[in-house]
């Protein structure tokens, strides 16, 4: 009986420290209520809506009812228009568009041949036989996504034949660039290095001001004249060199042992990596002037970490993914990352040609170092 009561007292005595700990009691709720949405709603590995671009060298009204067809499958959604392959394959590179159609100039004479050789009719010659309607030329690097737009390879086109096709002509060729042999190491270890360097980074930082609390340095630093964002760089720029070991880690090994290739400049991949892991540490700073003990600067890690490994575009594509669940992402230093280490390891991509992500990651750290600042300032007075 005395057992029981002195059990009793000690789990009054814990389920009344978790009532005080709003943090903890918070992260409770909201870190299963965010994966179950997650999950449930933002997860979809069933992709429609890519943005593609075309590259329309026939120009006709027959080109457009191609298109208009190919869009009714919601598979892919046409958003820009080029004016050769040349620079819609730079538009690849860049990210721009994930795939393009190239719509021959003789357009008519294969829907024709098309349907000729489909009914059985003598084709002229090999040649013509082995020609498709139209080409893709897609992004291999995202499995997912390749395998979506090769969907639509044997795609029928009733609605612009008079009669029915049967053939094994496929309707459409597709090139896959980067990855043509579909293999997921490929799509993988990149991404690996974004999500690697998200978990250690905020990790190793945003205990950094609770770790000086809890140890009694934080009175000591009052007294130095060591300014708030000299303490924030300070803190940050030992790790800058760990986060580097560990992509040469990772993408060294990644190409000795599943030969996955490094096609980018080492400056456009430092110049990258770089920005990524400041904004990273920063973040981690920012967790660490809001957590009062290690184990919510833990807690809130992990509440970061879980939609960066899930948003991303690590694992799931980011076309498959809601819009709402899209502008999350977007707030991600992962996902800018993710785009940003694809790009340059495996498309050869310099950072200016991804602006949008560089700028990103550039003012995000900015932000994360000023407001990390201003909150221990805070915490001084």
């Amino acid at each position: 009986m005395n057992a029981l009561l002195r059990i009793y007292a000690i789990f009054s005595k814990e389920l009344t420290q978790l009532k005080r700990d709003r943090m903890t009691f918070g992260m409770v709720v909201m870190i299963p209520l965010i994966q179950l949405m997650l999950f449930g709603y933002a997860i979809n590995t069933n992709v429609r809506h890519i943005p593609v671009g075309v590259v329309d060298q026939s120009k006709t009204g027959l080109s457009r009812v191609l298109i208009q067809t190919i869009s009714a499958t919601q598979v892919v959604k046409f958003t820009e228009h080029y004016i050769n392959v040349q620079q819609a394959e730079t538009a690849i590179a860049s990210a721009e568009v994930r795939a393009v159609l190239v719509i021959p100039k003789d357009v008519s004479q294969r829907l024709v041949r098309h349907q000729s050789v489909g009914l059985g009719s003598p084709p002229s010659s090999d040649e013509e036989t082995s020609r498709p309607v139209a080409q893709w030329v897609v992004d291999g690097s995202d499995t997912t996504i390749a395998a979506a737009i090769k969907s639509l390879r044997n795609m029928p086109l009733a609605e612009l034949l008079s009669k029915p096709v049967n053939r094994t002509t496929p309707t459409f060729e597709v090139t896959l660039l980067y990855n043509p042999e579909q293999r997921t190491a490929v799509n993988i270890v990149p991404g690996l290095v974004a999500i690697i360097l998200t978990m250690t980074m905020i990790m190793f930082t945003s205990a950094a001001i609770v770790r000086e609390r809890e140890r009694g340095n934080l009175e000591m630093l009052i007294t130095t004249p060591v300014r708030s964002i000299e303490l924030m760089l300070g803190k940050i720029i030992p790790y800058m060199f760990i986060g580097a070991l560990q992509v040469v880690i990772i993408l060294g090994l990644g190409n000795l042992v599943f030969n996955v290739p490094v096609n980018g400049g080492l400056w456009q991949l430092a110049g990258s990596t770089s920005l990524f892991i400041t904004a990273s540490l920063t973040l981690g700073l920012v967790i660490s002037t809001i957590a009062k003990n290690q184990l919510q600067s833990t807690q809130m890690t992990i509440f970061v970490l879980l939609p960066s490994i899930l948003l991303s575009g690590f694992v799931f594509p980011y076309e498959g993914m809601p819009e709402a669940a899209q502008y999350i992402a977007e707030t991600l230093p992962a996902t800018h990352f993710v785009r940003l280490i694809r790009g340059v390891v495996l498309r050869d991509v310099e950072m200016i040609d991804m602006a949008f992500d560089v700028y990103w990651l550039a003012i995000f750290t900015l932000a994360g170092l000023a407001v990390a600042s201003l909150r221990f300032k805070k915490n001084l007075d």
